[in-house]
């Protein structure tokens, strides 16, 4: 029990599990299918599920560009790592062209590694002249993998 420590005792403070403990994936969509034959799985009798054995993570997991000045171009980059145990594939969905902006990256498997995602915004007001002079830019971009699909919220204001 978490409530009290090795000799028996009450714990007077909370106990604070580690982040990979927690599971706390607030950006994730879980595919419906999730057994793929031609994926490369491992066969451990010990690991229950597939669930457990592919999972990503976005590094950060969110991108905010901040206050760009229209008609340049900005760029970052995110890191995609696989913290599963099998090798897995993805595809990113492109945002639609009016929000400005692309993902660029290598597609392939993700074999215990990581792999790195540019996202590039083009800064661009659509339609009149705001009374303000700032747009906002609010998206989230999809990444497809075999078992789940992860949100990227990206966000930008516009001068």
């Amino acid at each position: 029990s978490l409530m009290v420590d090795v000799t028996g005792q009450t714990r007077k403070e909370k106990v604070i599990l580690p982040s990979y403990l927690q599971r706390k994936k607030t950006n994730i969509i879980p595919n419906k299918k999730i057994e793929d034959p031609a994926s490369g799985k491992v066969t451990i009798s010990s690991l229950a599920k597939r669930q457990d054995l592919t999972s990503f993570h976005l590094i950060p997991p969110r991108v905010t560009f901040g206050v760009l000045k229209e008609g340049c171009t900005y760029a970052t980059t995110v890191i995609m790592k696989n913290v599963g145990v099998n090798f897995s594939r993805f595809r990113v969905k492109q945002p639609p062209p009016h929000t400005g902006l692309r993902v660029m990256y290598t597609p392939g498997p993700v074999a215990g590694l990581q792999i790195e995602l540019e996202i590039e915004i083009f800064a661009m007001l659509i339609g009149g002249k705001d009374t303000s002079g700032l747009g906002e830019v609010s998206h989230d971009i999809e990444i497809l993998t075999e078992t789940e699909t992860l949100l990227l919220p990206v966000k930008a204001n516009i001068l």
